[in-house]
């Protein structure tokens, strides 16, 4: 994408602000020793970070901060919605996937659309890191980062929580859901 498109209006500066704090405020539990402030001013000076949590937000995934990075000074935010991202789903897994079907293609792909966001896709110890704060997918599932061994077999891997147990399967790289999405993280 091109960077003035990667630009929010000072309204949409704003209310993502404004969305993002309160959300802060509201599951303190994610982040229990961390402060506002500190956050937001990093994201007053990252305001490249603060256009892809936009798009994390306007695309169902209900960002917010899960810790504080010491040895990068950074802030981790994971898309924290109950569900896959309700605007994230029906996607397979990679354009790699996506090129090989033949019939009924769906509109994309999971990492094209995270890179595009400028996320990255959760992996399996951090879809198991942000089921340690809640429950999460318990109606549907999510595409996580496939090692690379078994994407080169042409699988992909994705988790969802089911009798309070989180859990891994595999599928074809190209296959895809209406209830399966992916995950995002950012780090700003």
């Amino acid at each position: 994408m091109k960077s003035e498109i990667r630009k929010l209006s000072p309204e949409q500066h704003e209310e993502i602000l404004r969305t993002l704090k309160a959300r802060f405020e509201k599951y303190m539990n994610r982040h229990k020793e961390l402060e506002w402030a500190k956050v937001q001013e990093k994201l007053e000076t990252n305001t490249d970070k603060l256009w892809s949590l936009n798009e994390m937000e306007r695309t169902g995934g209900e960002p917010d901060v899960i810790v504080h990075d010491k040895q990068t000074d950074e802030y981790v935010f994971y898309d924290c919605s109950a569900q896959s991202p309700k605007d994230r789903r029906s996607v397979c897994y990679d354009r790699e996937a996506l090129e090989s079907r033949k019939k009924h293609k769906p509109q994309n792909n999971a990492i094209d659309m995270a890179a595009d966001m400028g996320i990255e896709i959760l992996t399996e110890e951090q879809y198991r890191e942000l089921q340690g704060l809640g429950n999460f997918d318990t109606k549907t599932s999510s595409w996580v980062k496939t090692p690379d061994n078994i994407r080169k077999l042409g699988g992909a891997i994705f988790c969802d929580r089911r009798y309070d147990t989180v859990f891994v399967y595999h599928n074809g790289a190209d296959s895809y859901y209406a209830a399966r999405g992916f995950r995002g993280m950012l780090r700003v």
